[in-house]
């Protein structure tokens, strides 16, 4: 049975273990925090014995991968003692911030000939694919609309001056890296690196945006994508081709999909019912990797990560 260890204690890293647990394909064996009571307690809540305060006394333990979901900017730090251990890296988004970074990951992943994946959950699931294949149903396409705007709590926190780290310039915090990377993912993942790009972001007074519009240019088509932690939207995202067009409720999940035809002026809904905890299928997908040791697999999801990163550097540059 593959075994693993994780790297934060947050909500995600409880889905993710919750997500593993239903594939019934691995199994937790410790946990890592920085203080030892919430090492002790998320260990204890999620029925392991071994936690940790030192990653390095983790690392020695024998087991297949270490699943990361702290902070943005300790991302690649901590990658990289994962990779000089030898084990494979399911790390959340964004994986890191900067190309050099992820060149430097990939190259070490190749010499320790271990896997180093991004988390991109709604990428694997069953409506996504659906979605895509859809596509080539609208014709020629013109224009996308991609948006994951999600009024956050911590906004709230913020204007009473607590800052936390979805908020934080130290922590690569902000609306791109923390939600933008959903939907700049999905155009990476359907239609490859724009030609162009530029970003509009609405600051806060403390450096971050808060939210902002994203514009990829595909020379026959436009792709905008908007995001923000202020507001919330309540308009579907949308694909424009020559010949119809499509609709999604959601980035993640997607749980409705609709396809209007110009030329009958029918809609038909397409979407299907999926797992109530979605992570499963990206959790899936990667232990299958490592399992097979698929490299044609790992290949393509580096590749698509290397395009994501190279646009979410290009487009933070405007934040300065």
């Amino acid at each position: 049975m593959i075994s693993y260890s994780t790297i934060g204690t947050s909500w995600i890293t409880e889905s993710f273990i919750e997500a593993v647990n239903l594939t019934g394909k691995a199994v937790l064996s410790s946990v890592y925090s920085r203080t030892e009571e919430s090492s002790r307690s998320f260990a204890a809540k999620n029925g392991v014995e071994r936690w940790y305060t030192e990653l390095d006394e983790m690392l020695k333990e024998d087991t297949n991968f270490v699943y990361i979901a702290s902070p943005n900017t300790v991302h690649f730090e901590q990658i990289i003692k994962v990779l000089k251990a030898k084990k494979h890296v399911f790390c959340e988004k964004p994986m890191v911030i900067t190309e050099e970074e992820l060149q430097i990951i990939s190259d070490l992943a190749e010499q320790e000939n271990v896997f180093v994946f991004e988390g991109y959950r709604h990428l694997y699931s069953p409506n996504y694919e659906i979605f895509k294949k859809t596509i080539e149903k609208v014709g020629a396409l013109r224009s996308c609309i991609l948006h994951f705007n999600q009024y956050s709590s911590r906004y709230d926190a913020l204007k009473e001056g607590k800052e936390s780290n979805v908020f934080s310039k130290e922590f690569a915090g902000g609306a791109l890296t923390d939600l933008g990377v959903y939907p700049l993912s999905m155009a990476i993942d359907m239609f490859g690196e724009p030609s162009n790009l530029d970003y509009y972001p609405v600051m806060l007074g403390n450096g971050v945006d808060g939210s902002g519009t994203l514009v990829l240019d595909y020379k026959s088509f436009i792709v905008t994508i908007l995001c923000s932690k202020i507001t919330q939207a309540i308009i579907p995202s949308e694909i424009q081709g020559e010949e119809g067009t499509i609709t999604i409720d959601h980035i993640a999940p997607i749980s409705k999909i609709s396809h209007y035809d110009r030329k009958n002026k029918q809609i038909n809904e397409l979407a299907v019912e999926q797992a109530e905890q979605d992570m499963v299928y990206e959790a899936e997908e990667f232990i299958q990797m490592i399992s097979e040791n698929d490299d044609t697999m790992y290949k393509q999801a580096m590749e698509r990560s290397k395009k994501v990163v190279k646009v979410l550097e290009a487009a933070r540059l405007k934040l300065d």
